[in-house]
């Protein structure tokens, strides 16, 4: 049973910058693509970021330019580097595997205010 545990939220003015982490738990965490998700008030839950085995990178839109993600297979671990947030990046933001999806985390809140 996978399990995801995210860090690194906070508040954050706008233009600041904020690291989010997760650790995975649970099985063969180096042969999966691993994905950055966020769900903002009243709105869907969208995938934001994912970082394949291969190295195969997707950035949705909204975040291009402005969010790094990253992986430590050896630490089992996923990293989103977030700059130059904006007010609209405020939102509760989770990881999962985009190709197998768990059961979701707790998620770390991000807000971006002045």
């Amino acid at each position: 049973q996978v399990q995801f545990a995210e860090s690194g939220g906070g508040l954050v003015q706008p233009g600041g910058s904020l690291r989010l982490s997760c650790v995975v738990s649970g099985p063969f965490f180096s042969i999966h693509t691993m994905g950055w998700y966020r769900q903002a008030p009243g709105k869907q839950r969208e995938l934001v970021a994912s970082l394949s085995l291969g190295g195969n990178i997707f950035y949705g839109d909204s975040v291009k330019g402005r969010f790094t993600i990253s992986r430590d297979n050896a630490k089992n671990t996923v990293t989103l580097q977030m700059n130059m947030l904006r007010p609209e990046d405020t939102a509760v933001y989770y990881c999962n595997r985009p190709n197998l999806l768990g059961d979701w985390g707790q998620g770390t809140q991000v807000t971006v205010s002045a």
